[in-house]
């Protein structure tokens, strides 16, 4: 809120209030008209509630602004810090009022539902992962050659010749 501002209104009604005291005082001293100086007292009161409305009028719309913010930060924050648990109650008590008014189901609930299902699923989808990371990794480990498996017959014989080794021709004629 805009404190500052409440401080300068009432500094200024402050002012006015003197001015009209001091007015009041004149009336009373026979040198002045008294009609005169009662007007420019109506004069000075009606210029006070004026700046007041003019002063008001904006500052709704400061305090209108201010709590515009502050619901949708409220709101926001809530929505970030809600527990998604407290939710599914909250659905499950309005399909509840609606079936005793004799409504039909909005939305199906499944029975037996319980918060921690989906943990648990999520626990035991990491168990296998790991199961399965693990297996893979001892089967790539086990069959890993270590050269590159030749495609065809000649690719065979090929590298049989490099390591010095006959080749299954030669094989069959020693």
């Amino acid at each position: 809120m805009k404190l500052h501002l409440l401080q300068d209104l009432l500094d200024l009604n402050q002012a006015f209030e003197r001015v009209l005291t001091g007015l009041e005082r004149m009336e009373k001293v026979p040198l002045f008209h008294r009609q005169e100086v009662r007007y420019l007292c109506a004069e000075v009161e009606s210029a006070r509630v004026q700046a007041n409305r003019e002063f008001f009028d904006q500052f709704e719309a400061i305090v209108e602004k201010d709590a515009r913010w502050a619901y949708k930060f409220r709101r926001a924050y809530d929505q970030k810090t809600k527990d998604p648990f407290d939710f599914y109650l909250e659905i499950k008590e309005r399909e509840e009022v609606r079936k005793k008014k004799g409504l039909p189901p909005r939305v199906v609930l499944l029975p037996d539902w319980d918060k921690d299902d989906e943990e648990r699923y999520n626990q035991e989808r990491a168990k296998k992962r790991k199961r399965t990371t693990k297996r893979r990794n001892k089967t790539v480990r086990k069959h890993k050659p270590n050269s590159q498996k030749p495609q065809s017959l000649a690719q065979i014989g090929a590298l049989r010749r490099q390591k010095g080794e006959p080749t299954d021709d030669e094989a069959q004629i020693i």
